[in-house]
């Protein structure tokens, strides 16, 4: 395993994080999921982002079981909040209050004193900045939380918020966590440039774009039973974002270009993201044993220059990259 700094800070993470969306404690049996993350530690990754709002706690509650097997220390754990957790008019949100309670019950389903990151998981327009960031570090100075960041911020409000806690003497943003992979190039126009200027880390989703960039999806074709674009629980987000016949065509060639290369698709794209400099580790969404230890071969993988030149032929950033 490779480790990279935290953006400007301290800590060190595996250039490669064991996720949780739509898998550990949600669609993968507990026991494939102890293999998951016992496979995960053994081969180095200390780094595991979860949500509470990851099936209503749920990942959160079987990873506090899971992880409770290895060294405290071993392991940088990232969970977040935002999102709704309840019916209430203060159960969701980047309130103090929410955010506070949210944390507590975080920490108990964790089975830990402490997350080494907590993350505002999407922008909250109804509250004001400096609410959250005082939140922030009062978590931080009570020793429940060692860094903050932000999930699909833009770039005018991650520079807006350390602004303010340079003006407040709050901690600033660490860490920024935004979706990127060959088909969502956005984050290349203002988000990277500006975390690259702030010092702040980015630990990347969505590397294989929910599947579409594994070449399973032939043109022409329905999803396969089993993958998750056949499954209505999880597929909305490759329905809506990536899901044409252009994309599957290109997919195709995808999987003939790592094939050359002795690789798979998904290797080669989680190894593209890899390469930009911005990129502090790329979270995986692995529902088997055999497709983490797949993608752990993304970590050597060098890809020749005519191959990256390739790829960004076959997949160019888009020419409004400022928005989707």
């Amino acid at each position: 395993m490779k480790y990279r700094q935290l953006g400007k800070w301290g800590a060190r993470l595996s250039v490669l994080g064991l996720g949780s969306y739509l898998t550990i404690g949600y669609k993968v049996d507990d026991e494939t999921s102890r293999q998951m993350v016992r496979t995960a530690y053994e081969h180095g990754i200390n780094f595991i982002d979860t949500a509470n709002a990851y099936n209503q706690g749920g990942a959160e509650t079987t990873l506090g079981r899971l992880l409770g097997e290895y060294p405290r220390s071993s392991l940088f754990v990232l969970t977040k909040v935002w999102g709704a957790m309840g019916s209430g008019p203060n159960d969701r949100g980047l309130s103090a209050k929410h955010i506070h309670e949210q944390c507590e019950a975080s920490l108990k389903r964790l089975q830990m004193d402490y997350v080494d990151l907590y993350m505002c998981h999407r922008p909250d327009p109804t509250t004001p900045l400096e609410e959250t960031i005082r939140a922030m570090e009062d978590l931080a100075r009570q020793g429940k939380i060692l860094y903050w960041g932000v999930s699909e911020w833009p770039a005018r409000l991650m520079v807006e918020a350390n602004y303010i806690c340079r003006e407040i003497g709050a901690r600033p943003i660490a860490v920024n966590e935004p979706r990127y992979n060959l088909l969502w190039r956005y984050p290349e126009a203002e988000v990277f440039p500006t975390t690259l200027e702030q010092g702040i880390g980015n630990v990347i989703f969505s590397p294989v774009a929910h599947g579409m960039l594994t070449g399973k999806y032939p043109p022409g074709e329905e999803a396969p039973e089993g993958t998750r674009a056949a499954d209505p629980d999880q597929n909305s987000v490759i329905m809506n974002l990536y899901w044409t016949e252009e994309n599957k065509r290109k997919g195709q060639e995808l999987a003939a270009m790592a094939a050359d290369l002795g690789t798979t698709a998904a290797v080669l794209s989680i190894a593209w993201a890899l390469r930009h400099p911005a990129v502090t580790s790329v979270i995986l969404g692995t529902s088997r044993v055999a497709q983490l230890e797949e993608n752990l071969a993304a970590v050597d993988l060098e890809i020749p220059d005519d191959v990256v030149t390739r790829l960004e032929q076959l997949y160019p950033a888009p020419e409004n990259l400022g928005a989707p």
